[in-house]
């Protein structure tokens, strides 16, 4: 074949073997496009058909596409809603900008189905663009994902961290700042505040789905809605809403070219799956260290023992499912950072890396689901606690001279810490030889009270 030369729509559809239902542009796409080995998400594609379904629909409604032939566009793009042809959309997600490829993947598959009946374009994206019609499905995708999976999940692990709250609230053990010894906390109390910071990304997840829930639907090419009735977008949506799929309420935005020029409810969403990585990250950090040992470690508690630890060390054990999660939450960080550059790149009417936001977004609510999953059921609800170890510990910390600052001063307690220090003897003992009184030491130094704030 000669520079520049093209293939013709015949010599594409000969290359077709029986189970193809895509067609020529399809086709085109995939030799295009042979980038990661990564089709777009399954569940943007199923999003864009449901779009469709309803767009048939509506067009029916205002007098644009004959019944029958809508009829057939419905049944075509509800097998593929389904989930029946989720072969039939290879295309890699690195591919146009706008998501062209993928959305007349959807039309041509759709068009196969009613048995070339239906135009790809002329019928199945009447009144759309692949501008307005993908951003819509991955938006839509990521609020199923949040609805279904993310909410649940989170809320399960906060519930878990709350019930070992309960079960460890009876247990001191010493705080830790700067990785040194601190004044005691009480175990429970760490773990109830894993949980409230989880509580809180939550609500900054909760707080971004009613903008995620704002729609460019209608605004076809470049957020004006040329070549689309101007109810449609409306119509759809309320077609879809009704449908009962998501809870979060679907409308179209004040302004469909900002929209479409631009995607910051995705980067919000995502900012906000980010924060809830860092929390993770935190939290996970935490359980490792407070299971490190066990003969050398901290050994405050014991995490659930759940395969070999080494291919060298018998009998060792390590916090895998932490690991796993902190690679989950280094994911997500990584995604958010390709959903700000992503979310940058809108340039005049159009953002053009609308199919890698789509991916990451929904690759961060599913890893997080996941993962948050696991931690949930894998560990935090088998964590145990070394009673008498972190006791121990706390009586042998110098911290707890802390409280001996309102009766003795600063520079009076920081003598007897440091004497403490050098000659390796408790606290009460050096700073009994400091005339300090019994009952201003049993007063001071009553570790529940100082781990509960005094």
């Amino acid at each position: 074949m000669a520079p520049g030369e093209h293939r013709s729509d015949e010599q594409h559809r000969d290359e077709h073997t029986a189970d193809r239902l895509w067609g020529t542009e399809t086709q085109r796409a995939i030799e295009n496009f042979p980038i990661s080995g990564r089709p777009m998400p399954v569940s943007v594609v199923r999003w864009l058909a449901i779009i469709k379904r309803e767009a048939a629909r509506v067009n029916v409604e205002l007098g644009l596409l004959d019944d029958g032939l809508a009829g057939d566009i419905v049944a075509a793009a509800d097998a593929i809603a389904n989930g029946e042809h989720d072969d039939q959309f290879p295309i890699d997600v690195y591919q146009t900008g706008s998501g062209t490829s993928t959305n007349m993947n959807v039309n041509e598959v759709i068009a196969t189905l009613t048995g070339g009946v239906a135009h790809p374009n002329d019928h199945v994206n009447l009144g759309q663009s692949s501008n307005d019609t993908v951003p819509t499905a991955a938006q839509l995708a990521a609020l199923e994902l949040i609805e279904q999976r993310f909410v649940p999940t989170i809320g399960g692990l906060i519930d878990e961290l709350r019930a070992r709250a309960a079960d460890f609230d009876d247990v001191v053990k010493p705080g830790r700042t700067h990785l040194m010894d601190a004044v005691p906390v009480v175990l429970g109390h760490e773990f109830g505040a894993y949980a409230a910071q989880l509580e809180e990304c939550l609500e900054r997840v909760v707080t971004a789905q009613p903008a995620l829930g704002r729609v460019p639907l209608g605004g076809t090419a470049v957020g004006n809605g040329i070549g689309s009735h101007r109810e449609f977008g409306d119509l759809v949506l309320r077609r879809v809403s009704d449908a009962g799929l998501l809870v979060t309420p679907l409308a179209t935005p004040g302004d469909r070219i900002a929209r479409q020029g631009s995607h910051d409810a995705m980067v919000a969403m995502s900012g906000a799956l980010e924060v809830t990585a860092v929390a993770l990250t935190k939290i996970c950090n935490d359980l490792r260290w407070m299971a490190s040992g066990p003969d050398t470690g901290l050994a405050e508690i014991r995490l659930p023992a759940l395969q070999k630890g080494s291919s060298i060390m018998p009998g060792k054990v390590n916090p895998v499912i932490p690991e796993a999660v902190l690679q989950v939450a280094a994911r997500v960080v990584g995604n958010h950072a390709t959903m700000t550059v992503a979310g940058m790149s809108g340039t005049l009417e159009l953002n053009v890396m609308i199919p890698v936001m789509a991916a990451s977004l929904l690759e961060s609510i599913e890893l997080l689901s996941n993962g948050m999953g696991v931690l949930t059921d894998k560990c935090v609800a088998g964590i145990e606690a070394d009673r008498d170890r972190c006791r121990a510990l706390a009586e042998r910390s110098l911290a707890i001279a802390t409280a001996l600052n309102a009766d003795l001063g600063y520079e009076r307690v920081e003598q007897i810490v440091k004497e403490a220090d050098r000659t390796d003897r408790p606290v009460r003992e050096v700073a009994r030889e400091h005339g300090v009184e019994e009952f201003v030491l049993d007063r001071a130094l009553d570790l529940d009270r100082i781990a509960r704030g005094g």
